[in-house]
């Protein structure tokens, strides 16, 4: 770790001393060089970490002095893996029922799981394959899923990760590292799966696709966690009947990403949402922390405490 000046919050931003600070893919995919489009416009040196939880102990030249105190949460453009980051003003605060991981959790992986849900529009008694099951954002949706009346099909690797999914409430877990991971999600199906829930992208993406249901069967696309674009045919789109959807929280405007944060805040307070969080570590520690969610051994959510 390094020591720099502290941040000076600007017109319209605030100054937080952060309690907590969450690591995303976004933050991987940045330090690994793989988004392009952010990189151009980041200045050097670079601080990764978007996602904070704090208590407000500055203002800027045009933000109420009565906001030092508050707790909040909020993203940052960049530097919340520090002990000071700046937020913009508008930064919600923290609902006083969550603790600051739960949050955090809830921050970014929470909104886009709500968002997925209902994009995918899930209906009682269909039978849902979500991907990549016991991660901030798959563990997040095997709830909402079964809160949904669906079936789920959890799909992970590992027996650790398994059993997260088949205590979040997943009907069959199964995992797809193995050979006849297709076989099996398409046995416990009973032939008829309806949802996929995709942000693996690659070869997986497409054997998830295949397993779908003519003519009813929808892929809500939210990410590509192993770097590869989802593989299918878009003709086998159209000859199949199928229906394929992309969700990216990026493109949305604040108003639509604050309903969806909300709905999930509402969700963990009635307990019918409940993130894991899989570790806290040290910020000294968050090269681990990058290194063991590039190799996909992370379950649940993973924060930073400075």
């Amino acid at each position: 770790m390094d020591e720099v000046p502290d941040p000076e919050p600007g017109p319209g931003e605030i100054l937080v001393r952060v309690t907590a600070a969450g690591i995303g893919f976004a933050d991987i995919q940045i330090r690994a060089g793989l988004m392009r489009s952010v990189l151009a416009d980041l200045p050097l040196p670079y601080s990764p970490g978007f996602e904070v939880a704090g208590t407000v102990i500055a203002v800027g030249p045009d933000v109420d002095p009565a906001q030092i105190g508050r707790q909040v949460i909020g993203a940052t453009a960049g530097g919340g893996y520090a002990e000071k980051a700046v937020l913009p003003a508008a930064a919600l605060s923290r609902p006083g029922t969550l603790d600051d991981h739960t949050a955090l959790a809830l921050l970014g992986q929470g909104t886009t799981a709500v968002g997925v849900a209902e994009a995918a529009a899930l209906r009682p008694g269909e039978t849902v394959l979500v991907e990549a099951a016991a991660g901030g954002v798959g563990s997040l949706l095997v709830q909402l899923a079964k809160h949904a009346g669906a079936r789920v099909i959890a799909v992970a690797r590992g027996e650790q990760k398994l059993d997260v999914a088949k205590q979040l409430g997943a009907d069959a877990a199964i995992d797809y590292s193995t050979p006849d991971w297709c076989d099996r999600v398409r046995e416990a199906a009973d032939g008829d799966l309806r949802v996929v829930l995709e942000t693996t992208g690659g070869p997986v993406s497409k054997s998830a696709f295949d397993l779908l249901t003519p003519g009813t069967g929808r892929m809500v696309v939210y990410g590509t966690t192993s770097g590869q674009a989802p593989q299918f045919d878009p003709l086998d789109v159209y000859q199949r009947g199928l229906s394929v959807i992309g969700f990216a929280s990026v493109v949305l405007p604040p108003e639509h990403l604050a309903r969806l944060l909300n709905r999930a805040f509402d969700l963990a307070r009635t307990g019918e949402l409940k993130p894991i969080i899989g570790a806290a570590l040290p910020l000294a520690q968050a090269a681990g922390a990058h290194k063991a969610f590039e190799e996909r051994s992370t379950i649940g959510k993973t924060v930073l405490t400075p």
